[in-house]
């Protein structure tokens, strides 16, 4: 007898899927998958760092030398993340082939 989806409790859920290589999002190129793409605005940027931390693909990086933030679109999903959390709106968010 199957069960309906709010019958079943939380320990009877089974396996979504199985991480067998953790770590390994730098070994696929994403930023193919996108939509859209953050347009970085560098004379509004205070360098605190949030689109860095909260990056899920880790295409940000700090760009020491020029005090910049640098994005590597090689690896960015265009998600959006970065934009939203950013504190003084040095990130829009485009379509891509603008």
């Amino acid at each position: 007898m199957t069960k309906a989806m709010d019958e079943i409790t939380w320990q009877e859920v089974e396996d979504g899927g199985i991480i067998s290589e953790p770590g390994n999002a730098s070994s696929y190129h994403t930023g193919t998958w996108r939509s859209q793409r953050p347009v970085y605005l560098e004379e509004k940027c205070i360098r605190c760092w949030r689109c860095y931390i909260m990056c899920p693909d880790c295409a940000i990086s700090g760009d020491i030398e020029n005090n910049r933030m640098a994005w590597n679109y090689d690896y960015c999903k265009g998600c959006g993340i970065c934009a939203y959390e950013c504190p003084v709106d040095a990130i829009d968010i485009v379509e891509e082939g603008e």
